[in-house]
């Protein structure tokens, strides 16, 4: 008797609303993929970026990987002329971390340790918001979709003061809130609050749950959630910053502190493994990883980020962890970008419909190079032709990360300005439930004023400027090289001051420090 060998069954037909609007030509993608390192190497040359590693997956496989330029343009040899970045060069992924450790957590969740409507106190009995009510409702979801209600990028500002993980997270609670899950107000500390839960569901570390959840079994043996493991790395990129007209490697990011929301590093070709593993929808060489039903959440809207503004325009949003679009052919996509502006550039895009992704890190402070680049790659993919000048169209969008802050920058003081009081009038300490205690301390060499700030005392010598207001210079991840703050003291009638208010920490109406 013979046997007939089945045919396969048909794929289901698609969906209405899964049908694109432009289909993609034969070859195109092949194309396009053909074209990204002369594009690559052009916007390279074009902004002047030290270094850039790029790779492509399409159909869960690996189709592109390519370093160009060098890992710190100061220490650059003779025979690297060509370059020392390769596709194994480690670059820090800023907020690319986000969406990595949402699929740490997916994967948590289709092992059914944690849901993604966990609530956060059940992990963390101590963490709070400012509202009682909120802190009792509050979500993993919620943390990761940025619709929790904190405000925009809330408690970075402790974080470039030197406070820690541990001491952020509790002091969250003092931060006012915008109106809960109807309002999206993007947080690196929210995220690394519902990742620290679910570490603690999983009775380890965040770094620790990101090597045995992701890392260590896609093997992503060049990717980490430690800032020590990237800094030994012998294969690394060092930031670069614009410093009168020039890159140069000044400073280097450390940002443990927020590593689930900004700390991974890792090389274009983990990121390619990846990236297949979200093209294959949570599979890996055909064999289930992370379920569907778990990773679905993440990589489809869950608040709106940027509402249209007009009828024809589209709206953004956001998933757990990812940005989601919809992209001019119809194709939804899903993607993040990571920025530090110390000296990190970077970018990830996939089009499931088409099973094509691609990753674009950089080791400079960021003006839109990784995003355009994609932009230009992504175009040549779905439509076979550049349409517009893509960095031109991005570079302003990112023109405020090069900005200096504060209302005092490029002045001068008044011509006119009051003499100040006698410096006993100001010296003191000052609290502040958010921010800790200022001190007012004497200046080097017993010359002048000095605030100090922060768990590790950072010191910042005062200028006068006119009366009872002085400045100081203040700069880091997010205050560019060039900012200056007002710092305000208030006397009420008495002979020594009674409060001050630090301009650049007053974002949030919690700038004000009263005398003890």
């Amino acid at each position: 008797m013979t046997t007939i060998p089945s045919s396969p069954a048909p794929a289901p037909a698609p969906l209405p609303n899964e049908i694109p609007g432009v289909a993609i030509a034969p070859g195109q993608i092949a194309a396009a993929i053909g074209r990204l390192d002369g594009l690559a190497r052009a916007l390279r040359e074009r902004t002047g970026i030290p270094g850039m590693a790029v790779a492509v997956v399409l159909e869960g496989q690996k189709v592109f990987a390519q370093g160009y330029g060098v890992r710190n343009n100061q220490e650059s040899r003779a025979d690297q002329e060509c370059g020392d970045v390769d596709e194994n060069t480690v670059f820090q992924l800023a907020s690319v971390s986000k969406s990595i450790g949402a699929t740490v957590v997916a994967r948590e969740v289709g092992a059914k340790r944690v849901t993604w409507n966990d609530l956060v106190t059940r992990y963390l009995p101590w963490f709070k918001l400012s509202d009682p009510w909120v802190s009792s409702h509050l979500t993993l979801a919620d943390l990761y979709s940025h619709r929790s209600g904190l405000p925009d990028h809330g408690g970075d500002d402790l974080e470039e003061l030197g406070y820690d993980r541990m001491q952020i997270l509790e002091r969250l609670r003092y931060l006012p809130l915008h109106p809960f899950r109807s309002t999206y107000e993007y947080t690196n500390f929210g995220v690394t609050a519902a990742a620290e839960a679910v570490a603690t569901a999983a009775g380890t570390d965040w770094a620790t749950l990101s090597e045995e959840a992701l890392y260590g079994p896609l093997r992503m043996d060049r990717t980490s959630s430690r800032y020590a493991d990237f800094a030994t790395r012998d294969n690394r990129a060092h930031g670069h910053i614009k410093h009168k007209g020039e890159y140069v490697p000044k400073y280097q990011r450390e940002p443990d502190a927020q590593s689930p929301a900004g700390g991974v590093s890792s090389s274009v070709n983990d990121m390619a493994k990846w990236l297949a593993m979200l093209i294959e929808n949570g599979e890996v060489q055909g064999q289930p990883f992370i379920p569907a039903a778990a990773l679905l959440p993440a990589i489809t809207p869950q608040i709106v980020s940027r509402a249209a503004t007009s009828p024809i325009a589209r709206a953004d949003t956001y998933g757990y962890g990812f940005n989601v679009n919809v992209q001019a052919s119809g194709r939804t996509d899903f993607n993040h970008s990571g920025a530090f502006g110390l000296g990190a550039g970077t970018a990830f895009s996939v089009i499931p419909s088409a099973r094509v992704g691609i990753v674009v890190l950089t080791n400079a402070a960021p003006i839109g190079a990784a995003e355009s680049l994609i932009a230009e790659f992504l175009e040549l993919v779905q439509f076979g032709a550049i349409t517009r000048d893509w960095f031109a169209a991005y570079q302003p969008l990112f023109a405020p990360y090069a900005e200096p802050a504060g209302t005092l920058v490029d002045r001068q003081p008044p011509e006119d300005a009051a003499p100040p009081r006698a410096p006993a009038a100001y010296q003191g300490v000052y609290g502040n439930p958010y921010f800790g205690d200022a001190h007012i301390v004497e200046g080097p060499d017993r010359s002048g004023l000095a605030l100090v700030l922060g768990p590790k005392a950072m010191r910042f010598p005062l200028r006068h400027w006119d009366g009872d207001r002085y400045v100081i210079d203040m700069h880091g991840e997010n205050y560019e090289e060039g900012s200056v703050s007002a710092v305000d003291f208030a006397f009420g009638g008495t002979d020594c001051a009674a409060t001050l208010t630090v301009e650049l920490l007053d974002s949030n109406s919690l700038g004000t420090f009263a005398r003890r």
